[in-house]
């Protein structure tokens, strides 16, 4: 008796499907015509006997059973990319395409200077970035949509393994002639009706306000900002204080504004970044030297702000701020 098996044409077109809610968006994400991927659903749902999309003009709605298809799709279009990676892994290393999820406080401080250098290094590795909030670059981690994600611990991003790479300290950032005269800020200094938050999704909010301890700060603060750029010019306008990352001051965020920045004082004033993969990747020995790779850059181009056993080091003594 002849088995005749879903292809991973259809199953990609299913999925695409799926996450965009609409056939002309998914034949884009899938390089191919409107009419193409709509014949090849009809043929995967002719395969299976089941209808597994209702069309109308105006919504596409997956059936039940359509909606635990597309899911288990998801899980074998994985498995199926990664048969190309355990091939891959056991030729050369960090070489080929490498999806990379890189969150949206990281990237643009970080990636400038970084990659150049690795380029350098690894001249044929395919780098492929993807900014997303911590959650959506999770989300896509787990659905094979991303290879590896560069965060910022401590985030919940389930069954993950990762590499730390170093530790980022967090700064208050004040108008200019309004920071204390101490080397740093203690939690219990700031005005909660004058704290500026990035809008949730982003980690940085959690990993600022778990510093302060002050469970008020979540309730009270105003979250409002949508990048850490637009926080500053806030900031800059005399709105009120924000918390900036020390890779944000390396980078010359504040640079032309009127923003002194100085060190949250507290025993967990940082956020650790850390390179992350799925644990069943068979790719994670060339993650492990992609972030030795990235420790060994960082050390160059912000040296007193990484260590190279980011676990084992200690928060560093209070300095004399930005600004």
């Amino acid at each position: 008796m002849t088995v005749h098996l879903p292809t991973i044409k259809q199953l990609q077109y299913l999925v695409a499907l799926r996450q965009r809610g609409h056939f002309g968006r998914a034949a884009e994400a899938c390089f191919v015509t409107q009419s193409t991927l709509s014949a090849g659903l009809r043929e995967l749902e002719s395969l299976l006997g089941l209808t597994l999309v209702e069309r109308t003009r105006r919504v596409v709605r997956f059936t039940p059973l359509g909606l635990k298809i597309a899911d288990k799709a998801v899980r074998v279009l994985r498995e199926a990319e990664e048969l190309t990676d355990i091939a891959r892994a056991e030729g050369k290393p960090l070489h080929g395409e490498l999806r990379l999820g890189v969150i949206p406080t990281i990237a643009p401080f970080l990636l400038p200077a970084m990659l150049p250098r690795l380029r350098t290094r690894w001249p044929d590795l395919k780098l492929f970035l993807r900014e997303e909030t911590s959650n959506a670059a999770c989300e896509a981690l787990h659905r094979g949509q991303l290879d590896s994600v560069l965060l910022a611990l401590p985030f919940a991003c389930g069954d993950v393994d990762q590499a730390l790479l170093f530790d980022d300290r967090l700064f208050v950032a004040f108008p200019r002639g309004e920071a204390p005269p101490n080397a740093s800020v203690e939690p219990g200094m700031l005005d909660a009706n004058r704290l500026l938050m990035l809008e949730d999704g982003h980690c940085l909010k959690d990993h600022a306000l778990s510093a302060c301890n002050r469970p008020e700060l979540r309730a009270e603060a105003t979250m409002m900002g949508t990048s850490l750029h637009t926080l500053v010019q806030m900031v800059d306008n005399g709105l009120g204080v924000t918390f900036v990352p020390a890779m944000a001051l390396q980078a010359g965020i504040l640079e032309g504004t009127n923003v002194d920045a100085r060190p949250l004082k507290s025993e967990h004033g940082f956020r650790r970044v850390a390179l992350i993969w799925r644990r069943s990747s068979p790719r994670e020995k060339e993650f492990q030297l992609l972030a030795d790779t990235l420790r060994q850059i960082a050390e160059e181009v912000i040296p007193d702000l990484t260590a190279t056993d980011p676990a084992r080091r200690p928060l560093p003594a209070p300095g004399a701020g930005y600004g």
